[in-house]
C-alpha cells in the first residue's frame, strides 16, 4: 500500500524531530527548519536531511556517503535506500561516527 501525502508527512516530520533530538544529544549543531534538517560539525562540514512529499522520500546529503535517497513502508520504522536497501538511520550513524570519532545512537 501506498503512502499517502498526509501519512508520509506525519511520518516524515517525526523522523526529522528524533534525529535533531539525537543529533543535539550527541553534541551537533542541530537546526531543524520546516522539512529540512541541517547537521553541521565542527569543521563547518554539513549533513542535510530533508522530506520531498511528491516522492515521498528522505533525501540525505552527507559529506560522507554522498547523496541518497530513502523510502519507508507505511509504518516509517525503517527508511531504506532506493539503491540498494541501506538502512537511513545506519548510514546516517556511521558517517556521524566517521566525522566525530563518536558512536551516535539514532
Amino acid at each position: 500500500m501506498a503512502l499517502d501525502e498526509s501519512r508520509f508527512l506525519t511520518l516524515a516530520q517525526h523522523l526529522l524531530s528524533r534525529l535533531s533530538d539525537a543529533a543535539e544529544a550527541a553534541g551537533l549543531d542541530a537546526e531543524l527548519q520546516g522539512n529540512v534538517l541541517t547537521l553541521e560539525l565542527e569543521d563547518g562540514r554539513q549533513f542535510v536531511i530533508n522530506s520531498n512529499a511528491p516522492m515521498r522520500q528522505i533525501w540525505l546529503s552527507s559529506p560522507f556517503s554522498g547523496a541518497s535517497h530513502y523510502e519507508t513502508a507505511d509504518d516509517g520504522k525503517s527508511w531504506r535506500s532506493t539503491r540498494g536497501g541501506a538502512d537511513l538511520l545506519e548510514t546516517l550513524a556511521a558517517d556521524i561516527e566517521k566525522a566525530t570519532g563518536e558512536v551516535v545512537k539514532l
